[in-house]
C-alpha cells in the first residue's frame, strides 16, 4: 500500500523469540521486493534504533518494525516494547489483534494501551467467522481507531477500516464499495474502455476471458467477493463455494492448455485439439466442450447487450421465472 503511494518502506525483523519469525519477515520481504533490516544477536530496542538510523541514511521514508507479540500478557515483553517506543519515537504504534479471540483481544489491547500506548489497531482474521464485534469493543476500550482489517494471509489481504462497511457486513448487507475498489485496483480505465470495445465488436476471446478470470481471482476468495454483494451472504448459506473455486481453476487450466492462436480463434478447436487440451489440463473432452459452448453463448449475450437488447432467457437467470 505504501509503495503504491510512492513511498520507500523498509521492514525491521525485531522478534528474536518466535521460531522462524525473522525468516518469515525476510521471506515476505523477498516476495514484495521490500528490504528487511536485521542483525543477529542484537536486542530488539537497539536493533530498532539502528534500523531507523540506517533508513535515514538510505532514504527510506517508512520503517515498519515487527516486534514480538503475545496472546498472554508478558511483563518483560511489555517493557521491551515500551523501550523500543522510547528509542525510536514512532508516529504510529499499531497493535495487531486477532478478531477470532474476542474478549481476549480486548483484554490484551487494554494492557498494551496502559503500559505501552498505542495509536491504532489492525484487526486480523476478519475473513473468518468473526463478524466484527471485537472491533466495537476494542474501539471502546482503547479509545484508538481500528486502522486496518486483515481479510486473508496474502500480502495484499489488508483493507483500510471503514466503520460503515463493517456495520453492513455484520448485518449481512454486503459491502459494495469495497468490492468496487477491489475491481478498480485490478483494471485501469484504459483497459475497461478496450474491453468495452471488444464486447461491442464481438471480438472478446478466450485470452481476454482468462485475463479477466485471473483478475477476479486476484480480488480474493470467491466466498469473500460474494459476501460483499447485498443479500448474497444469506443466499450462500449451505452452498459449497469451494466447488466454484475449484471450477475456476479447471477453467483456467483448460484455457492455459490452449495455444495463443486457439485462444484468439476458439472456432478452430476441433476433435483432435480438444483431446490434446483435455490431456494437458487434466480434464475431459466433455469439460472442454462445455467451456467452449458456454463461451460462445457468452459472446452472443455480449453482442446483444452492446446493441441494447435483453437476451432471451436472461430474465429467468435474473430471477424472472422460467426453466433453469
Amino acid at each position: 500500500m505504501l509503495r503504491k503511494q510512492g513511498h520507500r518502506p523498509i521492514m525491521v525483523a525485531a522478534d528474536p523469540y518466535r521460531p522462524a519469525a525473522v525468516l518469515q519477515i525476510q521471506t515476505l520481504g523477498k516476495q514484495l521486493d521490500i528490504p528487511v533490516y536485521h542483525e543477529p544477536n542484537r536486542k530488539p530496542p537497539e536493533l530498532a534504533q539502528d534500523a531507523v538510523k540506517y533508513a535515514e541514511r538510505m532514504n527510506f521514508n517508512y520503517v515498519i518494525v515487527d516486534t514480538a507479540g503475545r496472546t498472554v500478557i508478558d511483563e518483560a515483553m511489555m517493557r521491551e516494547v515500551a523501550e523500543i517506543r522510547k528509542r525510536v519515537n514512532p508516529p504510529e504504534v499499531l497493535l495487531v489483534a486477532d478478531a477470532m479471540t474476542g474478549q481476549d483481544a480486548v483484554r490484551i489491547a487494554e494492557q498494551f494501551q496502559a503500559q505501552v500506548g498505542i495509536t491504532g489497531v489492525v484487526l486480523t482474521k476478519m475473513d473468518g467467522d468473526a463478524r466484527g464485534g471485537a472491533a466495537l469493543s476494542l474501539r471502546s476500550v482503547t479509545g484508538v481507531p481500528i486502522k486496518f482489517v486483515g481479510i486473508s494471509e496474502k500480502p495484499d489481504g489488508l483493507e483500510q477500516f471503514h466503520p460503515d462497511r463493517i456495520a453492513t457486513r455484520i448485518l449481512g448487507m454486503g459491502d459494495v464499495m469495497t468490492l468496487i475498489e477491489k475491481a478498480q485496483q485490478q483494471t485501469t480505465e484504459e483497459e475497461a474502455t478496450r474491453l468495452a470495445g471488444k464486447f461491442k465488436k464481438g471480438t472478446f476471446d478466450l485470452e481476454d476471458f482468462l485475463d479477466q478470470l485471473q483478475k477476479v481471482r486476484q480480488m480474493g476468495p470467491l466466498d469473500q467477493l460474494l459476501s460483499m454483494i447485498p443479500g448474497m451472504s444469506q443466499a450462500m448459506k449451505g452452498q459449497n463455494v469451494n466447488l466454484e473455486e475449484k471450477q475456476f481453476k479447471r477453467v483456467e487450466a483448460i484455457i492455459q492448455s490452449m495455444t495463443p492462436h486457439e485462444r484468439r480463434n476458439p472456432d478452430i478447436i476441433g476433435t483432435s485439439r480438444k483431446r490434446r487440451i483435455s490431456r494437458g489440463s487434466g480434464t475431459t473432452t466433455a469439460e472442454v466442450n462445455k467451456l467452449l459452448n458456454q463461451f460462445r453463448e457468452m459472446q452472443k449475450m455480449m453482442k446483444m447487450f452492446s446493441r441494447g437488447k435483453m437476451p432471451k432467457g436472461l430474465g429467468a437467470l435474473m430471477g424472472g421465472g422460467g426453466r433453469r
